[in-house]
Protein backbone atom coordinates (compact mmCIF):
# COMPACT_ATOMS: atom_id res chain seq x y z
CA UNK A 1 0.00 0.00 0.00
CA UNK A 2 2.87 2.18 1.20
CA UNK A 3 4.41 2.00 -2.50
CA UNK A 4 1.35 2.62 -4.31
CA UNK A 5 1.58 5.86 -2.38
CA UNK A 6 4.44 6.50 -3.10
CA UNK A 7 3.55 6.09 -7.16
CA UNK A 8 1.03 8.39 -7.18
CA UNK A 9 2.89 10.83 -5.04
CA UNK A 10 5.16 10.81 -8.14
CA UNK A 11 3.13 11.30 -10.47
CA UNK A 12 1.41 14.32 -8.66
CA UNK A 13 5.15 16.14 -8.28
CA UNK A 14 6.00 14.98 -11.53
CA UNK A 15 3.42 16.14 -13.83
CA UNK A 16 4.58 19.23 -14.40
CA UNK A 17 7.73 18.33 -15.66
CA UNK A 18 6.31 15.18 -17.72
CA UNK A 19 4.16 18.22 -19.53
CA UNK A 20 6.89 20.28 -20.46
CA UNK A 21 9.06 17.72 -21.82
CA UNK A 22 5.84 16.61 -23.96
CA UNK A 23 5.55 20.26 -24.80
CA UNK A 24 9.25 20.01 -26.31
CA UNK A 25 9.31 16.55 -27.52
CA UNK A 26 6.25 16.73 -29.73
CA UNK A 27 7.50 18.99 -32.25
CA UNK A 28 11.28 17.62 -31.93
CA UNK A 29 10.05 14.09 -32.91
CA UNK A 30 7.88 15.50 -36.02
CA UNK A 31 10.73 17.13 -37.27
CA UNK A 32 13.11 13.94 -36.61
CA UNK A 33 11.07 12.08 -38.67
CA UNK A 34 11.14 14.47 -41.51
CA UNK A 35 14.59 14.95 -41.14
CA UNK A 36 15.28 11.36 -41.35
CA UNK A 37 12.77 10.69 -44.60
CA UNK A 38 10.83 8.71 -42.03
CA UNK A 39 6.93 8.79 -41.85
CA UNK A 40 5.53 11.99 -39.83
CA UNK A 41 4.23 9.54 -37.09
CA UNK A 42 7.55 7.00 -36.67
CA UNK A 43 8.92 9.57 -34.40
CA UNK A 44 6.20 10.22 -32.44
CA UNK A 45 5.66 6.26 -31.87
CA UNK A 46 9.64 6.29 -30.91
CA UNK A 47 8.73 8.76 -28.70
CA UNK A 48 6.04 7.05 -26.91
CA UNK A 49 7.37 4.11 -26.57
CA UNK A 50 10.64 5.98 -25.37
CA UNK A 51 8.54 7.51 -22.64
CA UNK A 52 6.03 4.22 -21.37
CA UNK A 53 8.69 1.44 -22.60
CA UNK A 54 11.96 2.87 -21.83
CA UNK A 55 10.91 5.03 -18.58
CA UNK A 56 9.49 1.90 -16.76
CA UNK A 57 12.25 -0.44 -17.33
CA UNK A 58 14.88 2.11 -16.77
CA UNK A 59 16.30 3.35 -13.14
CA UNK A 60 17.42 6.60 -14.59
CA UNK A 61 14.90 9.36 -12.52
CA UNK A 62 16.02 12.15 -15.27
CA UNK A 63 16.79 10.98 -18.32
CA UNK A 64 14.28 11.04 -21.25
CA UNK A 65 14.74 8.95 -24.53
CA UNK A 66 13.13 9.48 -27.87
CA UNK A 67 14.19 10.02 -32.04
CA UNK A 68 17.93 11.46 -31.69
CA UNK A 69 18.99 13.77 -34.09
CA UNK A 70 22.37 12.34 -33.92
CA UNK A 71 20.98 9.32 -35.46
CA UNK A 72 19.09 11.46 -38.26
CA UNK A 73 22.12 11.08 -41.28
CA UNK A 74 22.30 7.24 -40.57
CA UNK A 75 18.62 6.75 -40.58
CA UNK A 76 18.05 8.50 -43.86
CA UNK A 77 21.34 7.29 -45.41
CA UNK A 78 20.10 3.79 -44.55
CA UNK A 79 16.21 4.49 -46.44
CA UNK A 80 17.65 5.96 -49.41
CA UNK A 81 19.93 2.53 -49.78
CA UNK A 82 17.18 0.36 -48.55
CA UNK A 83 14.76 1.93 -50.63
CA UNK A 84 11.47 1.25 -48.32
CA UNK A 85 10.95 2.21 -44.67
CA UNK A 86 9.23 -0.86 -44.07
CA UNK A 87 12.85 -2.78 -45.01
CA UNK A 88 14.61 -0.34 -42.51
CA UNK A 89 12.42 -1.35 -39.58
CA UNK A 90 14.14 -4.80 -39.80
CA UNK A 91 17.49 -2.34 -39.26
CA UNK A 92 15.74 -1.10 -36.29
CA UNK A 93 14.85 -4.85 -34.73
CA UNK A 94 18.71 -5.61 -35.43
CA UNK A 95 20.37 -2.55 -33.36
CA UNK A 96 17.74 -3.67 -30.15
CA UNK A 97 18.91 -7.10 -30.28
CA UNK A 98 22.70 -6.05 -30.46
CA UNK A 99 21.87 -3.61 -27.83
CA UNK A 100 20.52 -6.33 -25.82
CA UNK A 101 23.28 -7.95 -26.02
CA UNK A 102 25.70 -5.21 -24.63
CA UNK A 103 23.57 -4.47 -22.01
CA UNK A 104 23.82 -8.54 -20.74
CA UNK A 105 27.77 -8.59 -21.44
CA UNK A 106 27.69 -5.03 -18.86
CA UNK A 107 29.31 -2.78 -21.97
CA UNK A 108 28.13 0.17 -20.15
CA UNK A 109 30.75 0.34 -17.65
CA UNK A 110 32.39 2.09 -20.35
CA UNK A 111 30.44 5.36 -19.10
CA UNK A 112 32.67 5.84 -16.12
CA UNK A 113 35.85 6.66 -18.17
CA UNK A 114 34.15 9.59 -19.34
CA UNK A 115 35.63 13.10 -17.67
CA UNK A 116 33.53 15.31 -15.89
CA UNK A 117 34.91 18.00 -17.93
CA UNK A 118 34.48 16.66 -21.16
CA UNK A 119 30.56 15.67 -19.58
CA UNK A 120 30.18 19.42 -18.79
CA UNK A 121 31.21 20.36 -21.87
CA UNK A 122 28.63 18.40 -23.75
CA UNK A 123 26.12 19.61 -21.96
CA UNK A 124 27.48 23.61 -22.37
CA UNK A 125 27.32 22.62 -26.10
CA UNK A 126 23.75 21.02 -26.52
CA UNK A 127 22.93 24.47 -24.52
CA UNK A 128 24.28 26.24 -27.38
CA UNK A 129 23.35 24.04 -29.79
CA UNK A 130 19.74 24.43 -28.70
CA UNK A 131 19.82 28.55 -29.04
CA UNK A 132 21.42 28.54 -32.12
CA UNK A 133 18.26 26.21 -33.36
CA UNK A 134 15.69 27.62 -31.69
CA UNK A 135 16.30 31.58 -32.42
CA UNK A 136 14.95 30.69 -36.11
CA UNK A 137 11.59 29.02 -34.68
CA UNK A 138 11.70 32.72 -32.18
CA UNK A 139 12.01 34.91 -34.93
CA UNK A 140 9.34 32.86 -37.49
CA UNK A 141 11.85 30.95 -39.78
CA UNK A 142 10.91 27.41 -39.64
CA UNK A 143 12.56 25.67 -42.23
CA UNK A 144 11.89 22.35 -40.22
CA UNK A 145 11.13 21.50 -36.54
CA UNK A 146 14.77 20.42 -35.79
CA UNK A 147 15.71 24.25 -36.78
CA UNK A 148 18.37 25.04 -39.06
CA UNK A 149 21.78 23.82 -38.73
CA UNK A 150 23.55 25.15 -41.65
CA UNK A 151 25.72 27.74 -39.90
CA UNK A 152 28.89 25.70 -39.83
CA UNK A 153 28.23 24.36 -43.65
CA UNK A 154 32.01 24.43 -45.40
CA UNK A 155 32.80 27.24 -42.66
CA UNK A 156 30.86 30.09 -40.97
CA UNK A 157 27.63 30.36 -43.36
CA UNK A 158 27.10 34.46 -43.21
CA UNK A 159 24.30 33.96 -45.75
CA UNK A 160 22.47 31.98 -43.06
CA UNK A 161 22.04 35.21 -41.18
CA UNK A 162 21.06 37.08 -44.06
CA UNK A 163 18.21 34.80 -45.09
CA UNK A 164 17.03 34.80 -41.56
CA UNK A 165 16.98 38.46 -40.65
CA UNK A 166 15.31 38.84 -43.74
CA UNK A 167 12.72 36.21 -42.82
CA UNK A 168 11.98 37.88 -39.47
CA UNK A 169 7.97 37.26 -38.62
CA UNK A 170 6.67 40.23 -36.52
CA UNK A 171 4.13 37.94 -34.74
CA UNK A 172 6.67 35.13 -33.87
CA UNK A 173 8.66 37.50 -32.37
CA UNK A 174 6.18 38.74 -30.05
CA UNK A 175 4.72 35.54 -29.07
CA UNK A 176 8.45 34.76 -27.84
CA UNK A 177 8.60 37.38 -26.38
CA UNK A 178 5.42 37.13 -24.31
CA UNK A 179 6.38 32.80 -23.83
CA UNK A 180 9.92 34.05 -22.25
CA UNK A 181 8.11 36.53 -20.44
CA UNK A 182 5.74 34.45 -18.64
CA UNK A 183 8.44 31.80 -18.43
CA UNK A 184 10.83 34.27 -16.54
CA UNK A 185 8.04 35.44 -14.32
CA UNK A 186 7.34 31.41 -13.16
CA UNK A 187 10.83 31.22 -12.22
CA UNK A 188 11.18 34.47 -10.15
CA UNK A 189 8.29 35.48 -8.34
CA UNK A 190 7.71 33.34 -5.66
CA UNK A 191 3.74 32.73 -5.70
CA UNK A 192 3.78 31.38 -9.25
CA UNK A 193 6.58 29.13 -8.62
CA UNK A 194 4.18 27.35 -6.06
CA UNK A 195 1.48 26.71 -8.44
CA UNK A 196 3.52 23.47 -9.48
CA UNK A 197 0.45 21.92 -11.04
CA UNK A 198 0.35 24.78 -13.38
CA UNK A 199 3.65 24.82 -14.91
CA UNK A 200 4.85 28.08 -16.75
CA UNK A 201 5.70 26.19 -20.03
CA UNK A 202 1.90 25.36 -20.69
CA UNK A 203 0.92 28.96 -19.56
CA UNK A 204 3.17 30.17 -22.26
CA UNK A 205 2.21 27.62 -24.64
CA UNK A 206 -1.86 28.53 -23.78
CA UNK A 207 -0.73 32.21 -24.21
CA UNK A 208 0.68 31.84 -27.23
CA UNK A 209 -2.39 29.74 -28.89
CA UNK A 210 -4.70 32.89 -27.82
CA UNK A 211 -2.58 35.54 -28.92
CA UNK A 212 -2.32 34.21 -32.54
CA UNK A 213 -6.02 33.31 -32.39
CA UNK A 214 -6.28 37.14 -31.68
CA UNK A 215 -4.35 37.86 -34.40
CA UNK A 216 -6.08 36.14 -36.68
CA UNK A 217 -9.52 37.33 -35.78
CA UNK A 218 -8.10 40.86 -35.94
CA UNK A 219 -7.22 40.18 -39.31
CA UNK A 220 -3.50 41.24 -37.86
CA UNK A 221 -0.26 41.22 -39.76
CA UNK A 222 1.38 39.53 -36.83
CA UNK A 223 -1.10 36.21 -37.31
CA UNK A 224 1.11 33.25 -37.67
CA UNK A 225 0.70 30.71 -40.78
CA UNK A 226 0.20 27.32 -40.53
CA UNK A 227 3.75 26.64 -41.40
CA UNK A 228 4.69 28.25 -38.50
CA UNK A 229 2.83 25.98 -36.12
CA UNK A 230 2.73 22.54 -34.78
CA UNK A 231 1.93 19.66 -37.99
CA UNK A 232 0.71 16.80 -36.71
CA UNK A 233 -1.66 14.35 -39.17
CA UNK A 234 -5.03 14.66 -37.95
CA UNK A 235 -6.65 10.92 -39.32
CA UNK A 236 -10.37 11.37 -39.62
CA UNK A 237 -11.08 7.90 -38.91
CA UNK A 238 -9.61 4.67 -37.18
CA UNK A 239 -8.62 3.25 -40.46
CA UNK A 240 -7.02 6.65 -41.30
CA UNK A 241 -4.77 6.15 -38.32
CA UNK A 242 -3.98 2.45 -38.62
CA UNK A 243 -2.75 3.56 -42.06
CA UNK A 244 -0.20 5.90 -40.91
CA UNK A 245 1.40 3.25 -38.86
CA UNK A 246 3.78 1.28 -41.07
CA UNK A 247 4.71 -2.52 -40.38
CA UNK A 248 8.77 -3.91 -40.84
CA UNK A 249 8.88 -6.26 -43.88
CA UNK A 250 10.43 -9.14 -42.57
CA UNK A 251 12.04 -10.19 -45.73
CA UNK A 252 14.83 -7.33 -45.02
CA UNK A 253 16.50 -9.70 -42.63
CA UNK A 254 18.00 -11.20 -45.83
CA UNK A 255 19.58 -8.77 -46.93
CA UNK A 256 23.25 -7.63 -45.91
CA UNK A 257 22.86 -3.92 -45.88
CA UNK A 258 19.85 -4.16 -43.11
CA UNK A 259 22.32 -5.83 -40.85
CA UNK A 260 25.09 -3.43 -41.72
CA UNK A 261 22.80 -0.48 -41.00
CA UNK A 262 21.17 -2.41 -37.44
CA UNK A 263 24.78 -3.13 -36.46
CA UNK A 264 25.62 1.05 -36.84
CA UNK A 265 22.43 2.03 -35.30
CA UNK A 266 23.30 -0.46 -32.26
CA UNK A 267 26.76 1.30 -31.59
CA UNK A 268 26.13 5.17 -32.20
CA UNK A 269 22.71 5.21 -30.34
CA UNK A 270 24.47 3.52 -27.13
CA UNK A 271 27.47 5.24 -27.48
CA UNK A 272 25.01 8.61 -27.39
CA UNK A 273 22.81 6.89 -24.83
CA UNK A 274 25.41 6.32 -22.22
CA UNK A 275 27.23 10.09 -22.78
CA UNK A 276 23.39 10.98 -21.77
CA UNK A 277 22.90 9.04 -18.69
CA UNK A 278 26.05 10.58 -17.32
CA UNK A 279 25.24 13.97 -18.29
CA UNK A 280 21.74 13.16 -17.05
CA UNK A 281 22.86 11.88 -13.65
CA UNK A 282 25.11 15.33 -13.45
CA UNK A 283 21.81 17.16 -13.60
CA UNK A 284 20.11 15.07 -10.78
CA UNK A 285 19.91 17.45 -8.00
CA UNK A 286 19.94 13.97 -5.83
CA UNK A 287 23.07 12.85 -7.47
CA UNK A 288 21.54 9.31 -8.42
CA UNK A 289 23.42 6.43 -10.08
CA UNK A 290 22.10 4.91 -13.22
CA UNK A 291 22.51 1.21 -13.94
CA UNK A 292 24.02 1.63 -17.31
CA UNK A 293 24.10 -1.97 -17.84
CA UNK A 294 20.14 -2.01 -17.33
CA UNK A 295 19.80 1.21 -19.76
CA UNK A 296 21.04 -0.41 -22.45
CA UNK A 297 18.75 -3.12 -21.95
CA UNK A 298 15.90 -1.19 -21.64
CA UNK A 299 17.30 0.88 -25.04
CA UNK A 300 17.32 -2.78 -26.47
CA UNK A 301 13.91 -3.30 -25.74
CA UNK A 302 12.63 0.03 -26.88
CA UNK A 303 14.06 -0.49 -30.02
CA UNK A 304 12.74 -3.24 -31.34
CA UNK A 305 9.11 -2.31 -29.87
CA UNK A 306 9.17 1.03 -31.44
CA UNK A 307 10.63 -1.00 -34.79
CA UNK A 308 7.80 -3.69 -34.54
CA UNK A 309 5.26 -0.89 -34.65
CA UNK A 310 6.54 1.78 -37.00
CA UNK A 311 8.72 3.53 -35.05
CA UNK A 312 12.18 5.18 -35.47
CA UNK A 313 15.12 4.08 -33.47
CA UNK A 314 16.05 6.00 -30.36
CA UNK A 315 18.41 6.88 -27.59
CA UNK A 316 18.20 8.61 -24.36
CA UNK A 317 18.33 12.29 -25.58
CA UNK A 318 20.07 14.91 -23.80
CA UNK A 319 17.73 17.90 -24.97
CA UNK A 320 14.46 16.58 -23.47
CA UNK A 321 16.42 14.75 -20.41
CA UNK A 322 17.87 18.72 -19.72
CA UNK A 323 14.23 20.55 -19.97
CA UNK A 324 13.11 17.31 -17.76
CA UNK A 325 15.74 18.35 -14.88
CA UNK A 326 14.97 22.03 -15.44
CA UNK A 327 11.14 21.71 -14.75
CA UNK A 328 12.07 19.61 -11.95
CA UNK A 329 11.57 16.41 -12.73
CA UNK A 330 12.83 13.71 -9.34
CA UNK A 331 11.70 10.32 -10.59
CA UNK A 332 10.90 8.57 -13.88
CA UNK A 333 7.17 9.32 -13.52
CA UNK A 334 8.31 12.24 -15.53
CA UNK A 335 9.11 10.89 -18.80
CA UNK A 336 6.21 8.14 -18.36
CA UNK A 337 4.37 11.53 -18.02
CA UNK A 338 5.07 12.54 -21.29
CA UNK A 339 5.35 9.09 -23.27
CA UNK A 340 1.59 9.38 -21.85
CA UNK A 341 0.54 12.63 -23.06
CA UNK A 342 2.11 11.93 -26.64
CA UNK A 343 0.08 9.18 -26.64
CA UNK A 344 -3.26 10.00 -25.54
CA UNK A 345 -2.80 13.79 -27.24
CA UNK A 346 -1.88 12.18 -30.77
CA UNK A 347 -4.93 10.40 -30.89
CA UNK A 348 -7.51 12.55 -29.49
CA UNK A 349 -6.70 16.37 -29.92
CA UNK A 350 -4.21 16.54 -32.82
CA UNK A 351 -6.03 19.70 -34.10
CA UNK A 352 -5.76 21.55 -31.26
CA UNK A 353 -1.77 20.97 -30.78
CA UNK A 354 -1.40 21.55 -34.22
CA UNK A 355 -3.14 25.42 -33.15
CA UNK A 356 0.49 25.38 -30.65
CA UNK A 357 3.13 28.60 -32.58
CA UNK A 358 6.65 27.29 -32.85
CA UNK A 359 7.87 30.51 -31.32
CA UNK A 360 6.12 29.31 -28.26
CA UNK A 361 8.15 25.83 -28.27
CA UNK A 362 11.46 28.18 -29.12
CA UNK A 363 10.83 29.90 -25.99
CA UNK A 364 10.96 27.10 -23.89
CA UNK A 365 14.23 25.89 -25.40
CA UNK A 366 15.84 28.92 -24.94
CA UNK A 367 15.80 29.20 -21.61
CA UNK A 368 16.56 25.19 -20.90
CA UNK A 369 19.46 26.19 -23.32
CA UNK A 370 20.39 29.18 -21.63
CA UNK A 371 20.97 26.68 -17.90
CA UNK A 372 22.86 24.59 -19.61
CA UNK A 373 25.80 27.02 -21.43
CA UNK A 374 25.16 29.87 -18.72
CA UNK A 375 28.31 31.60 -17.90
CA UNK A 376 28.88 30.44 -14.61
CA UNK A 377 29.70 27.08 -15.89
CA UNK A 378 32.82 28.65 -18.04
CA UNK A 379 33.74 30.59 -15.02
CA UNK A 380 33.48 27.50 -13.11
CA UNK A 381 35.77 25.57 -15.02
CA UNK A 382 38.80 28.62 -15.36
CA UNK A 383 39.12 28.79 -12.06
CA UNK A 384 39.85 24.99 -11.87
CA UNK A 385 42.88 26.00 -14.41
CA UNK A 386 43.81 24.68 -18.11
CA UNK A 387 44.04 21.11 -17.22
CA UNK A 388 40.33 21.55 -16.73
CA UNK A 389 39.38 24.31 -18.89
CA UNK A 390 40.63 23.55 -21.98
CA UNK A 391 39.18 19.69 -22.61
CA UNK A 392 35.86 21.14 -21.71
CA UNK A 393 36.19 24.34 -24.14
CA UNK A 394 37.62 22.17 -26.57
CA UNK A 395 34.41 20.01 -26.33
CA UNK A 396 31.97 22.77 -26.52
CA UNK A 397 33.65 24.15 -29.66
CA UNK A 398 33.90 20.99 -30.95
CA UNK A 399 30.74 19.96 -30.69
CA UNK A 400 29.03 22.69 -31.88
CA UNK A 401 31.40 22.93 -35.01
CA UNK A 402 30.74 19.43 -36.26
CA UNK A 403 28.18 16.62 -33.91
CA UNK A 404 28.46 14.91 -30.59
CA UNK A 405 30.25 12.05 -31.23
CA UNK A 406 33.29 14.00 -32.75
CA UNK A 407 33.16 16.86 -30.37
CA UNK A 408 33.60 14.16 -27.43
CA UNK A 409 35.91 12.32 -29.01
CA UNK A 410 37.92 15.72 -29.60
CA UNK A 411 37.50 16.41 -25.94
CA UNK A 412 38.69 12.96 -24.81
CA UNK A 413 41.81 12.84 -26.60
CA UNK A 414 42.48 16.03 -25.19
CA UNK A 415 41.72 15.07 -21.36
CA UNK A 416 43.61 12.02 -22.30
CA UNK A 417 47.10 13.70 -23.44
CA UNK A 418 46.98 16.40 -20.16
CA UNK A 419 46.32 12.90 -18.15
CA UNK A 420 49.25 11.54 -19.68
CA UNK A 421 51.20 14.97 -19.70
CA UNK A 422 50.63 15.04 -15.95
CA UNK A 423 51.28 11.22 -15.68
CA UNK A 424 55.11 11.99 -17.17
CA UNK A 425 55.75 14.85 -15.37
CA UNK A 426 54.81 13.25 -11.99
CA UNK A 427 56.77 10.21 -12.67
CA UNK A 428 59.51 11.62 -10.11
CA UNK A 429 60.88 14.60 -8.24
CA UNK A 430 64.65 16.08 -7.78
CA UNK A 431 65.79 17.06 -4.53
CA UNK A 432 67.25 20.16 -7.09
CA UNK A 433 66.41 21.82 -9.72
CA UNK A 434 69.61 22.24 -11.93
CA UNK A 435 71.31 18.71 -12.95
CA UNK A 436 74.43 20.75 -13.92
CA UNK A 437 75.75 22.16 -10.30
CA UNK A 438 74.56 18.99 -8.34
CA UNK A 439 76.73 16.87 -6.14
CA UNK A 440 74.00 14.49 -4.74
CA UNK A 441 70.84 13.83 -6.65
CA UNK A 442 67.99 12.41 -5.05
CA UNK A 443 65.23 11.32 -7.58
CA UNK A 444 61.95 10.14 -5.54
CA UNK A 445 60.08 8.36 -7.87
CA UNK A 446 56.07 8.63 -8.02
CA UNK A 447 53.35 6.28 -6.78
CA UNK A 448 53.20 4.59 -10.31
CA UNK A 449 55.86 4.86 -12.71
CA UNK A 450 54.87 3.60 -16.49
CA UNK A 451 56.45 3.00 -20.05
CA UNK A 452 55.29 7.17 -20.35
CA UNK A 453 57.78 7.96 -18.09
CA UNK A 454 60.85 6.28 -19.65
CA UNK A 455 62.10 9.15 -21.60
CA UNK A 456 62.20 11.71 -19.00
CA UNK A 457 63.97 9.38 -16.46
CA UNK A 458 66.45 8.39 -19.20
CA UNK A 459 67.15 12.07 -20.29
CA UNK A 460 67.32 13.02 -15.96
CA UNK A 461 70.08 9.75 -16.30
CA UNK A 462 71.90 10.64 -19.26
CA UNK A 463 72.40 14.10 -17.71
CA UNK A 464 74.08 13.12 -14.61
CA UNK A 465 78.05 14.12 -14.50
CA UNK A 466 80.42 12.04 -13.54
CA UNK A 467 81.76 11.71 -9.59
CA UNK A 468 78.26 12.20 -8.47
CA UNK A 469 75.96 10.52 -5.46
CA UNK A 470 72.47 9.58 -6.92
CA UNK A 471 69.54 8.31 -4.96
CA UNK A 472 66.59 6.50 -6.65
CA UNK A 473 63.63 6.70 -3.87
CA UNK A 474 61.11 3.92 -4.75
CA UNK A 475 60.21 3.43 -1.17
CA UNK A 476 56.72 4.75 -2.19
CA UNK A 477 56.39 3.34 -5.40
CA UNK A 478 53.87 0.54 -6.14
CA UNK A 479 54.30 0.10 -9.90
CA UNK A 480 57.28 0.03 -11.96
CA UNK A 481 57.35 -0.61 -16.11
CA UNK A 482 59.73 -3.92 -16.21
CA UNK A 483 61.37 -1.44 -19.45
CA UNK A 484 61.83 1.12 -16.75
CA UNK A 485 63.76 -0.74 -14.31
CA UNK A 486 65.87 -2.43 -16.74
CA UNK A 487 67.05 1.01 -17.83
CA UNK A 488 67.49 2.04 -13.45
CA UNK A 489 69.67 -1.38 -13.61
CA UNK A 490 71.57 -0.99 -16.70
CA UNK A 491 72.46 2.67 -15.13
CA UNK A 492 73.60 1.51 -11.72
CA UNK A 493 75.50 -1.75 -13.14
CA UNK A 494 77.17 -0.26 -15.88
CA UNK A 495 77.47 3.71 -16.48
CA UNK A 496 77.53 4.33 -12.90
CA UNK A 497 80.56 1.72 -12.63
CA UNK A 498 82.60 3.62 -15.58
CA UNK A 499 81.56 7.03 -14.58
CA UNK A 500 82.55 6.35 -10.69
CA UNK A 501 79.18 7.53 -9.90
CA UNK A 502 77.91 6.45 -6.56
CA UNK A 503 74.17 5.16 -6.99
CA UNK A 504 71.98 4.04 -3.85
CA UNK A 505 68.88 2.07 -4.42
CA UNK A 506 65.36 2.48 -2.09
CA UNK A 507 62.69 0.13 -2.02
CA UNK A 508 63.52 -1.78 -5.11
CA UNK A 509 62.46 -5.69 -5.07
CA UNK A 510 65.14 -7.84 -5.70
CA UNK A 511 63.62 -9.20 -9.30
CA UNK A 512 61.16 -8.97 -11.85
CA UNK A 513 58.99 -11.84 -9.85
CA UNK A 514 58.72 -9.60 -6.96
CA UNK A 515 55.96 -7.78 -8.61
CA UNK A 516 53.35 -9.98 -7.46
CA UNK A 517 49.54 -8.90 -7.79
CA UNK A 518 47.39 -9.68 -5.23
CA UNK A 519 43.93 -11.32 -7.08
CA UNK A 520 41.63 -10.09 -4.79
CA UNK A 521 42.64 -6.32 -4.92
CA UNK A 522 44.41 -6.13 -8.11
CA UNK A 523 46.83 -3.79 -5.99
CA UNK A 524 50.79 -4.46 -7.07
CA UNK A 525 52.73 -5.70 -3.75
CA UNK A 526 55.57 -3.40 -2.79
CA UNK A 527 58.49 -5.57 -0.22
CA UNK A 528 60.80 -2.66 -0.20
CA UNK A 529 63.67 -4.45 -0.34
CA UNK A 530 67.32 -3.34 -1.98
CA UNK A 531 67.78 -4.43 -5.95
Amino acid sequence: MKKSKSFFGGIKENFPSGLVVFLVALPLCLGIALASGAPPLSGIISGIVGGLVIGSISNSNISVSGPAAGLTAIVLTAITDLGAFELFLCAGIIAGLIQLVLGFVRAGSISNYFPNNVIEGMLAAIGIIIILKQIPHALGFDKDYEGHESIFDKGLNFGYFTELFDAIHPGAVVITLVSVGILLAWDKIPFLKRIKMLPGALVAVVAGILLNEVFKMSGSSLTIEKNHLVSLPVPQSFDDFKNLIIMPDFNGFTNPKVWIAGATIAIVASIETLLCIEASDRLDIQRRITDTNLELKAQGIGNLISSFIGGLPMTSVVVRSSANANAGATSKASTMIHGFLLLICVLSIPFLLNLIPLATLAAVLLLVGYKLAKPATFKHFWHLGKFQFIPFVATVVAIVATDLLKGVGIGLAISIFYILQGNMKRAYYLSREKLDDADEISIKLAEEVSFLNKAAIKKTLKNIKPNSTVIIDATTTSYIATDVLEMIQDFANIRAKEEDIEVQLMGFKTSYRDYETDEDSHIIITHKRAM
